[in-house]
């Protein structure tokens, strides 16, 4: 008797499980996660004026990551294009290929000369 009440609990513990939400069986992406992914989808990231945090709203860019690209800006000046982000440890071009379309080196719209388009 007590063999079939265990089997019993089982079962029931089993269907209760399987019956689950799925919400509830699966882990929720943190906050910033969520928040991640839209920065980087809203407008490119400017190498040469981004904070750290910024850079970090990209893929892959950790705050070590950023870090190394502060000082590479630092050191050398501003980016002139977007592929000399290789030159930063960490930055290869596998890398770099997945960050091209959500970075840029160049002047925000806001100061372009008027009449420029």
């Amino acid at each position: 008797m007590r063999r079939f009440t265990f089997a019993i609990g089982l079962l029931i513990a089993a269907v209760t499980l399987a019956a689950a939400p799925i919400s509830a069986q699966t882990p929720k992406r943190p906050a910033a996660a969520k928040a991640k992914a839209t920065a980087s989808a809203i407008a490119p990231v400017n190498l040469n004026t981004a904070t750290i945090a910024q850079l970090q709203t990209l893929p892959r860019i950790g705050a070590s990551t950023a870090q190394r690209i502060l000082e590479y800006r630092q050191k050398n000046g501003n980016f002139k294009k977007i592929e000399e982000l290789m030159n930063v440890k960490g930055i290869g071009e596998k890398n770099f290929l997945k960050l091209k379309p959500l970075i840029t080196v160049g002047a925000e719209r806001a100061d372009r000369p008027e009449g420029r388009r």
